[in-house]
This record gives C-alpha cells, structure tokens and sequence, in this order.
C-alpha cells in the first residue's frame, strides 16, 4: 500500500475531500519525521511507536580489503508495534 492509496482509503472512509486528507497525512509523517529526527518517541496506543535506537561503537571488517574499521555509535529510526497490532495480524495472517 502506498501514500496515494491510504490517501484514497481515508477518503472513501470518511468522504473528506483528497486533498485535505493529502495535507493531513503529510502533516502527520512531517511531525513524526522531526519528532524523531529530534530524538523524540512517539506513542500511538493500540498502534506502536516510533523509537530513537541507540548503536553502540563496534569493529567490522572489509574482507575484499582486509582491513578492520570501526563504526562509531550512532542512533537509528524504528518502529515497534503494539502487542494489539501484533496480535491482528498474526491472527487475520492464519486464515
């Protein structure tokens, strides 16, 4: 499913013009995007949340150069899904 089609989805749902439901949804990626960019969690209950993950320095190795190179820590964007959310869709997933 892409942007365009959540986009129609809602639009058929609550027949709220496409482009008022195209503004809110970008609104809504927007303010998650700089919430996270800013290093700030987002619950959404009974959804799951958006998440700032820590990565600690490790060491790795190019085996085409043989060399070792260290990754410095660094934080990563991620989505965790609520154990409802879960839950739907390992069961509608079964059938």
């Amino acid at each position: 499913m892409t942007k365009a089609d959540i986009v129609n989805e809602i639009t058929k749902t609550t027949g709220i013009e496409k482009v008022a439901v195209h503004a809110v949804v970008e609104a809504f990626m927007d303010t998650i995007r700089g919430s996270v960019v800013g290093g700030e969690n987002i619950y959404l209950r009974g959804f799951g949340s958006f998440i700032v993950k820590k990565r600690a320095e490790k060491t790795a190795r190019n085996i085409s150069k043989n060399i070792t190179i260290k990754i410095p820590e660094h934080f990563i964007p991620s989505f965790k899904p609520s154990k409802s959310f879960v839950n739907d869709v390992k069961s509608n997933l079964k059938k």
